[in-house]
């Protein structure tokens, strides 16, 4: 099951990417952690990386795919895998697509958390407001200027991947304002009706 999960920050991607890896026994591939990894593993893409990142600059795609593509051919993807934070560009899809077309397989599904985004900074100022209460500082994440940034950017740059892979028939969306589990519960029925898992490689 080779599956993508998308929804802006705050929507509980993480959460529920841990819960679906539990579930069905696949990696989850995290484009930070398998940056950090190749930095780490001093590969040439690594090293290519470590440099960009050092300079605080964003990461080209070319250079993203090329890590995610290498991931994918680990022995531990062999069932699939579930790609959460990317893509978050239309280019960055497509050149997925591409690289997954090179090794026979295609993706599953695309999960979309979606929330409503007045709601969503609600919660956020909430957060922070506790945190004020309780003389405890606010977590960079939980400001709600910095957060309503982050929800422009997504909604800019990530927004139309959801239309791209509509197109495709990929797409299932999921109300991630409900309770955690019932969103889990939600997002398990889709997977659930899917069906048999395409051409493995």
């Amino acid at each position: 099951m080779r599956l993508v999960l998308l929804g802006p920050p705050g929507a509980g991607k993480g959460t529920q990417a841990t819960r679906i890896v539990k579930r069905f026994s696949i990696p989850q591939l995290s484009t930070g952690e398998m940056l950090r990894e190749a930095v780490a593993e001093g590969t040439a893409c690594g090293l290519r990386v470590r440099h960009i990142m050092d300079r605080g600059e964003l990461v080209p795609d070319d250079v993203v795919v090329s890590v995610i593509a290498n991931r994918i051919d680990h022995s531990d993807t062999a069932n699939g895998f579930i790609l959460d934070g990317f893509p978050r560009t239309v280019a960055q899809a497509e050149a997925l697509d591409q690289e997954l077309a090179t090794r026979g397989i295609k993706l599953d599904t695309v999960l979309q958390l979606e929330v409503d985004e007045d709601a969503l900074l609600n919660r956020i100022r909430g957060r922070a407001e506790q945190a004020a209460d309780k003389g405890e500082p606010v977590r960079r994440d939980d400001n709600p200027e910095v957060f309503k940034t982050r929800l422009d950017v997504y909604r800019e740059q990530t927004a139309p991947v959801t239309e791209y892979y509509r197109s495709q028939g990929l797409l299932n969306i999921v109300d991630g304002l409900q309770p955690i589990d019932v969103v889990t519960e939600q997002l398990t029925a889709a997977l659930a009706a899917l069906p048999s898992p395409s051409g493995q490689g």
